[in-house]
C-alpha cells in the first residue's frame, strides 16, 4: 500500500487545518480497504514521534491520544480510500510532521505496529 498525506501548511493557534491522507493499492488480490487501519501520527523537531490518532476501516473504531481528544477528528472516506484528519483549535505544540499509516493488524500508537508509512506533511502552528 502506497499512503499520500496531504493538507499540511501554516496557520495561526486557535485556527484550523484538515490533513488527508490517501491510500493506493489496498485493493489487492485477498486484500481490501477494510482490512486496514490507519493512523495519523507527527513528529516535532527534537522529539519523537508520537501517535495521534487511529481508525479501524472495518469497525469504525477511532482512538486518540490526550492531547488531542476534542480538538482533532479522524474520519475515513471508503470510496475514495482516504482518511481525514480534522483539527480545529490549533496549538503551537502542535506543530509537527504528521504522517498517516497503515496496519492490518489494527490499530497502534506505536510506530513499530505500523508498517506502512506516508512522507508526511508540515503543519506549523504560529503563537
Amino acid at each position: 500500500v502506497h499512503l499520500v498525506e496531504s493538507g499540511g501548511g501554516l496557520v495561526q493557534a486557535g485556527g484550523s487545518l484538515r490533513l488527508s491522507c490517501a491510500a493506493f493499492g489496498v485493493n489487492d488480490g485477498a486484500l481490501s480497504w477494510d482490512d486496514y487501519s490507519i493512523g495519523w501520527f507527527r513528529q516535532a523537531p527534537g522529539k519523537e514521534r508520537e501517535g495521534v490518532s487511529c481508525i479501524s476501516i472495518s469497525r469504525g473504531r477511532t482512538y486518540y491520544t490526550d492531547s488531542v481528544k476534542g480538538r482533532f477528528t479522524i474520519f475515513a472516506d471508503n470510496a475514495k480510500n482516504t482518511v481525514d484528519l480534522q483539527m480545529v483549535s490549533l496549538k503551537p505544540e502542535d506543530t509537527a510532521v504528521y504522517y498517516c499509516a497503515a496496519s492490518r493488524l489494527g490499530c497502534s500508537f506505536s510506530e513499530y505496529s505500523m508498517p506502512e508509512w506516508g512522507k508526511g506533511t508540515l503543519v506549523t502552528v504560529s503563537p
